[in-house]
């Protein structure tokens, strides 16, 4: 019952700014019903990240692209595991679990981090992250809010993403979003050079960035530019210029 008429209450709040829902919103809604600092949310495919459709600020975006740069976090967590995943002190935590995301997060201001599966039946759509500016756990009332608030974001994405042509995505969705498509296509170039699957050249891709501490997205434009590959011609494993 409890379920029920929260949800309905999550509803109306998302509606009370009027006009048509959009990502923002939900996003925005998530921040004022769970007392977070900030939230975002991520699309994936898999264990593969698309990107984030919605931030709240230069912290939750952050925390959004560093995740898909480096392929950890609590968003992917979440996905992959397919349940919640917290982290109430990110700065001292019992065993570090995220060894490349967890210092650019809290040295951009990220104390605590949540991450909550987005996922309609069998369908699994991505995840909302939630983090705070200090280190705390949420309430039990704040973490039933967001399980509701992932659910419902779910079900936003599957109707935003109905009315698109197919092959597409729905501008609903494209509005706000990040999708780093220049990413996605170097690594159908990496994936064509090294003769491998596009999850294992996105790999490759990530493990390249993080060596020479550059931005994954910098990284598959210079690949995208034919500047850098990956099938060196002395069968070496490092990329060639």
């Amino acid at each position: 019952m409890r379920d029920g008429s929260r949800r309905l209450a999550i509803l109306d709040q998302l509606q009370a700014a009027g006009g048509d829902l959009d990502t923002k919103r939900l996003c925005d809604v998530t921040v004022e019903i769970t007392g977070a600092s900030g939230a975002g949310i991520m699309l994936m495919s898999g264990d593969t990240q698309r990107g984030s459709i919605c931030s709240t600020d230069d912290v939750s975006a952050l925390i959004e692209r560093l995740q898909y740069d480096l392929g950890e976090g609590p968003c992917v967590d979440a996905c992959r595991l397919d349940r919640p995943v917290a982290e109430p002190d990110l700065a001292a935590p019992g065993s570090i679990r995220w060894m490349a995301f967890t210092p650019p997060a809290v040295a951009a201001g990220a104390r605590a981090v949540f991450g909550f599966p987005l996922q309609v039946g069998a369908v699994r759509l991505g995840a909302l992250n939630l983090y705070c500016d200090e280190p705390r756990s949420l309430t039990n009332g704040q973490h039933a809010d967001a399980l509701l608030m992932a659910a419902i974001a779910g079900q936003a994405v599957l109707v935003m993403q109905a009315g698109a042509p197919d092959g597409q995505v729905a501008s609903e969705l494209e509005a706000r979003a990040d999708f780093q498509y220049v990413v996605h296509q170097a690594s159908g170039m990496v994936a064509a050079q090294l003769d491998v699957s596009v999850t294992t050249a996105l790999v490759r891709l990530r493990a390249y960035a993080f060596g020479n501490d550059r931005a994954l997205v910098e990284v598959a434009r210079e690949v995208v530019a034919k500047q850098l590959r990956f099938d060196t011609r002395s069968g070496e494993d490092d990329p060639a210029p």
